[in-house]
């Protein structure tokens, strides 16, 4: 910058400090759009359809099995295979208890379900009527 005039020196020295201001806020935009999208997207983890399929086909095999309509191989085959679907498909840990009803004492059913994919745990105790 020896050769440039006073003039000239100014006017170079000026685009610089524009440019670096310029990439500082493209910086500091960029950074709090990140933050807003990662705030947004926790919000929009919570897997509802998935929980609510899962409960479903849990009741669902557990009102077979306490009707009668299955016996005890196919129901832990049936259960088994609700485990391995939802850990494939949804990647999801999937465990439940179906407790039969004893006739003269209890005639509910209770199913205990625990859903967890690794950002959202879910329990549920669901009683038969």
């Amino acid at each position: 910058m020896a050769g440039l005039r006073d003039d000239a020196q100014w006017i170079v020295m000026m685009g610089f400090v524009v440019s670096f201001s310029l990439f500082f806020l493209a910086m500091v935009l960029n950074q709090s759009t990140l933050v807003g999208q990662t705030t947004a997207e926790s919000v929009l983890d919570f897997p509802k359809n998935d929980i609510r399929d899962v409960r479903s086909v849990i009741i669902q095999s557990s009102l077979l099995e306490s009707s009668g309509k299955i016996d005890a191989n196919h129901a832990a085959l049936l259960q088994q295979d609700i485990i391995d679907i939802a850990q494939s498909r949804k990647q999801a840990v999937i465990q439940f208890q179906i407790t039969n009803p004893n006739p003269p004492a209890d005639i509910h059913t209770y199913v205990y379900i625990h859903y967890n994919n690794g950002v959202t745990a879910y329990n549920e105790t669901w009683v038969s009527s």
